[in-house]
């Protein structure tokens, strides 16, 4: 069941992420400078690798946070979302905000991937406390 609960969740971020940031793609592509093509999407957008390697650390993020709860006892649902808030909000995004504001990005930038951080693990939290 352990597998299958990491699995799950690191799904259940990774769809949270695509819907998180192709609502934000407009914002994100211009505090992130990602060259745009003609059609107004990432020139990359194509290469499937971001996307493998998205998916792989969504998978090592929810296994963590299975360990994490296994360890502190945290079951059920509303605890699960909680903590999963809280490692988003205060372990993720910090070091996103750190990365963003030494690499003279614009500020919005922490909020979108430190947002989406904070919502990904809340959403996992949320996915494994089911299980």
């Amino acid at each position: 069941m352990g597998i299958l609960s990491v699995l799950a969740a690191a799904v259940a971020a990774y769809v949270f992420g695509t819907i998180w940031y192709m609502s934000l793609a407009k914002p994100w592509m211009a505090a992130t400078g990602v060259a745009v093509g003609e059609d107004g999407r990432p020139e990359n957008a194509s290469n499937p690798i971001p996307y493998i390697v998205a998916f792989v650390m969504a998978i090592l993020v929810a296994g963590m946070m299975r360990h994490i709860f296994t360890m502190a006892g945290i079951d059920g649902v509303g605890k699960s979302l909680i903590t999963g808030l809280g490692l988003g909000l205060f372990v993720a995004a910090p070091w996103i905000v750190n990365n963003v504001m030494f690499s003279g990005k614009p500020k919005k930038l922490a909020l979108i991937d430190g947002g989406y951080a904070a919502g990904g693990c809340a959403v996992a939290g949320l996915v494994l406390g089911l299980f």
